[in-house]
């Protein structure tokens, strides 16, 4: 299988396709009853290693999670692992207590500390509680700076997960600590707290490579048309962050992704849909 594109990240080499988590943790972004779907199927390691082994036939080695906590999901790398003989490189994104307090601050060292003991090599404080550091009328992130040297500090390498998008442009004009950017990006703005164009734009100047996220829309949109946007319109330094629910569904996005770098037609089945048009023999 051909190895997948790569790109580098604070000295680190990355695949740009990123391995997502959300089809393994239960986050469908539907109902809960998919939700709870997705964690009985996913409650055996075994099963994540399967999925893990797909992505890993194309070097695509490069996992996004909140990995602290998620025991059954590290023991899946673990196997996968050891099935394969190739190493998996954990992009941790914990919430943490951002709290201005001295509680608050160990408790935030305590979660980042114990990304340091999974194994991460990346840690981004998660969304929910980098957004709340947010001054709009400063233009910057209160106290970034401390749980960013918490992270350099145990050795891992700082980013930014991002829905807002003042998350990257005040980091950028403050010259925060962080050498890579999460930020949520797809063809029909789903999650997006502004118009896909701007965010484009906020893509494209950010002075760190971005790894994009949801870009099927949590399923609302179909594989060729999320991943091939995705790839069509970020910068060569940039990710996709694709999560898979079965072997097979890997094998067919990782298709659809090579082909939309490599600008050609992928090379997949058509769809069990009735009634196909007769102009393409019905494929």
């Amino acid at each position: 299988m051909a190895s997948f594109p790569r790109t580098m990240v604070g000295g680190v080499s990355l695949p740009r396709l990123l391995i997502g988590t959300n089809w393994l943790l239960g986050y469908s972004h539907t109902t809960s009853s998919a939700d709870a779907l997705i964690r009985e199927r996913y409650a055996d390691p075994e099963r994540i290693a399967d999925i893990l082994e797909a992505y890993l036939t194309y070097d695509i080695d490069a996992l996004m999670a909140p990995i602290v906590g998620n025991t059954t999901l590290l023991e899946g790398v673990k196997i996968a692992e050891d099935r394969t003989g190739k190493k998996i490189t954990l992009i941790a994104t914990p919430g943490l207590d951002v709290t201005d307090s001295a509680e608050g601050r160990a408790s935030a060292r305590k979660v980042i500390e114990e990304a340091k003991r999974d194994g991460c090599t990346f840690c981004f404080p998660h969304h929910g509680s980098a957004e709340r550091l947010v001054s709009k009328l400063h233009g910057t992130m209160d106290r970034l700076p401390d749980y960013l040297y918490m992270i350099r500090e145990n050795g891992m390498i700082p980013g930014m997960s991002a829905h807002m998008p003042e998350l990257i442009l005040y980091s950028d004009a403050n010259g925060y600590d962080v050498e890579t950017y999460v930020q949520i990006y797809n063809c029909m703005g789903f999650l997006m707290q502004v118009e896909i164009e701007y965010i484009h734009k906020v893509i494209w100047n950010a002075k760190k490579p971005v790894m994009t996220i949801k870009s099927m829309a949590a399923g609302r949109c179909s594989p060729f048309v999320g991943i091939t946007f995705s790839f069509a319109t970020i910068r060569p330094q940039d990710m996709v962050t694709l999560g898979a629910f079965t072997p097979a569904e890997v094998h067919e996005d990782v298709e659809i992704a090579l082909a939309a770098i490599e600008r050609r037609a992928p090379i997949i089945e058509g769809r069990s849909s009735p009634n196909k048009t007769a102009a393409l023999g019905g494929r």
